[in-house]
């Protein structure tokens, strides 16, 4: 008999809310997800690393529809406007209509990229977020921010559109290889670092846990995660002012990427280095202690992720993309710093010489 927990989270949107279904089993639980398809089309969006392992499953609840796939390659870097027209083709091939559905059968990168087809498709077709990484399951599949990159830097281009359910099978994770395991934990972790210390504490109590992929807590860590940003994305989800503090780290964290050209860091690791550079910066700034950065710093440790810039990064270079990440408005830099765990906030007009003298100082210890 299957124990492991299950959990459903409501993201509650009006006519647009939706579940997000949370336990182990559930891409082979047809019924389920079936039950939000509206039309005679689908179109699954995946990668060349998923496909082998979960594609057949979900086809048999294809059964009586026309369907076709579209992989990926595996990588930030495939998140491209290239491979958008691409899955437009695809959606054309099949001769999709209005009532068609996209899947997105992967991580973040295939969620994104799924859900901006699905947003141009004729103005706007359904999808559903099946994620198969734990990075994906606790952030990008919920809230329905799609797009892809551009050579100028990550997620410039994209559009808002809620997915029609989300299928978040524990299982999946049974293939995922450890790193990857670890950067979706940074999600996790920045979220209880945003706005919940409670939840922070019990992280750092369940550290070896989560670390050793426990089920219970897992399922327990990714339910608390997902409540919370659920209750962000109802109160506002465009972003015009709470959910910016979701960003935590990720200013920091997309200039690493887009510096490491999408291999250097994994997203999460980039978020992981990143909440810490906030951190010290919020340090710097007089908003929060020393104190809260170490323990902050000690529970990436513990999970495994890591806490420094990698060695070769052009600190110069980092706060030039920063200033054109999207998070900034007229002009004005904008960050999401903290005056404490669980104490996340949102602040302007910051002097960049302290931006640069943070990034000078992780640079010079990597």
């Amino acid at each position: 008999m299957n124990s492991t927990p299950q959990e459903t989270i409501q993201v509650t949107l009006g006519e647009r809310s939706y579940p997000v279904w949370i336990g182990r089993g559930l891409l082979d639980d047809h019924a389920r997800w079936q039950a939000v398809l509206r039309g005679r089309h689908a179109l699954v969006i995946s990668n060349r690393t998923v496909a082998p392992l979960y594609l057949e499953r979900v086809s048999r609840g294809l059964d009586g529809l026309r369907w076709s796939s579209f992989l990926l390659e595996d990588g930030e870097a495939h998140k491209s406007f290239a491979n958008v027209g691409l899955a437009l083709e695809a959606l054309a091939t099949l001769s999709a209509t209005r009532d068609a559905c996209v899947i997105a059968l992967g991580g973040g990168v295939v969620g994104d990229l799924a859900g901006f087809t699905a947003a141009c498709w004729m103005r706007g077709i359904d999808f559903i977020q099946m994620p198969t990484t734990l990075l994906s399951m606790v952030d990008s599949s919920v809230g329905g921010k799609t797009g892809v990159n551009l050579a100028a830097g990550k997620n410039l281009v994209g559009a808002f559109h809620q997915p029609r359910a989300v299928v978040a099978d524990i299982g999946t994770l049974d293939s995922l290889p450890a790193r990857e395991y670890r950067a979706g934990m940074a999600e996790v972790i920045k979220g209880a670092a945003i706005g919940d210390a409670g939840f922070f504490a019990w992280l750092e109590q369940h550290a070896d846990a989560l670390a050793a992929r426990e089920e219970t807590a897992l399922v327990q860590a990714i339910a608390t995660k997902l409540r919370y940003k659920a209750g962000v994305v109802a109160r506002d989800e465009t972003e015009q002012g709470e959910r910016a503090l979701l960003n935590l780290g990720h200013t920091f964290g997309h200039a690493l990427e887009t510096a490491g050209q999408y291999t250097a860091l994994l997203h999460g690791e980039g978020v992981a280095v990143g909440m810490l550079l906030a951190g010290r910066l919020s340090e710097r700034l007089g908003m929060s202690t020393q104190a809260d950065t170490l323990r902050l710093e000690r529970l990436l440790k513990a999970i495994g992720l890591p806490v420094g810039v990698p060695a070769g990064f052009d600190p110069e270079q980092l706060l030039a993309l920063m200033r054109l990440d999207k998070k900034n408005t007229a002009g004005t830099s904008r960050l999401i710093l903290w005056r404490g765990i669980g104490q996340a906030q949102i602040v302007s007009g910051i002097n960049e010489a302290e931006v640069l003298a943070v990034l000078r100082e992780a640079c010079t210890n990597a």
